[in-house]
């Protein structure tokens, strides 16, 4: 899981751990469970998200490494319906979602 790591060097990254180390450590949330968003929060944002954010900048740089694109945007507006942001810069990280996937060995 190497794409992982890309994000968990940002800083909500590691503001995610901290904040999860001290769940644990409080009680909160139990040690055994698997780390990662509960199946359920999964599937509601496959199935029942449906509005979409448009975004429109000047593209800076951008690279293809390891399966993981990274583009560099300045001067970027983000509209959702009637809602427009302006962001001086975005950074944006995607990866291949087949990645993500655990491997299921062959049978033989």
């Amino acid at each position: 899981m190497v794409v992982l790591e890309i994000y968990r060097n940002t800083s909500i990254g590691r503001a995610l751990t901290d904040t999860l180390g001290e769940m644990v450590s409080s009680g909160k949330l139990d040690p055994a469970r698997p780390p990662g968003p509960p199946a359920s929060m999964c599937a509601a944002l496959e199935n029942k998200v449906t509005s979409r954010f448009l975004f429109k900048g000047n593209l800076r740089t951008y690279r293809y490494c390891d399966s993981v694109w990274t583009f560099n945007l300045r001067d970027v507006t983000f509209r959702n319906g009637d809602i427009s942001e302006d962001i001086g810069k975005v950074k944006i990280v995607a990866c291949d979602s087949n990645l993500l996937k655990p491997k299921v060995p062959l049978q033989q």
